[in-house]
């Protein structure tokens, strides 16, 4: 097996694993995971945009409603006009953030221990390292996606 192919193997199986700790984490709390997704995107304080949640965490967007609309009923979140745009804002009420500050809490000790011990055994730039990996792979697929639709073009 070529060299790359197995390290992506690796990677994607790595990314497959911590997605699922996540998923089981989300469970063991008897919440849904994309719930669990949406406090911790909230959970920074911001005010952000359901387009922009969707984007930066891999909502589908359908999924993400579905989500908002329990919470709001459950006056955990509030949705705000955002200003000039048609869009709305989602934000945690006084009640979500103690929510949010309960589970998270959780969470975060979870993934500080985690964080711990890889830092101890690998330089902080791993990080980074897998930032700009995610970055090329998802320009890479960009450019293939792109390339193949223009040649289904030409070829028409």
């Amino acid at each position: 097996m070529d060299k790359n192919v197995e390290m992506i193997r690796r990677i994607m199986l790595a990314v497959t694993r911590v997605d699922g700790a996540y998923y089981y984490f989300s469970k063991k709390l008897g919440m849904k995971e994309n719930v669990l997704t949406l406090l911790y995107a909230l959970d920074d304080g911001e005010q952000h945009s359901q387009k922009q949640i969707c984007q930066d965490w891999l909502i589908p967007k359908t999924t993400l409603n579905t989500s908002v609309k329990e919470l709001v009923k459950d006056g955990y979140v509030t949705l705000q006009p955002a200003a000039g745009t048609r869009e709305k804002t989602i934000a945690l009420t006084e009640t979500g953030m103690e929510l949010a500050e309960r589970l998270m809490k959780r969470v975060y000790e979870a993934e500080d221990a985690a964080m711990a011990a890889a830092l101890a055994r690998f330089s902080p730039e791993f990080v980074e390292a897998m930032e700009y990996f995610s970055h090329c792979l998802c320009r890479e697929f960009d450019q293939h996606v792109l390339g193949d639709e223009e040649e289904k073009e030409g070829g028409e």
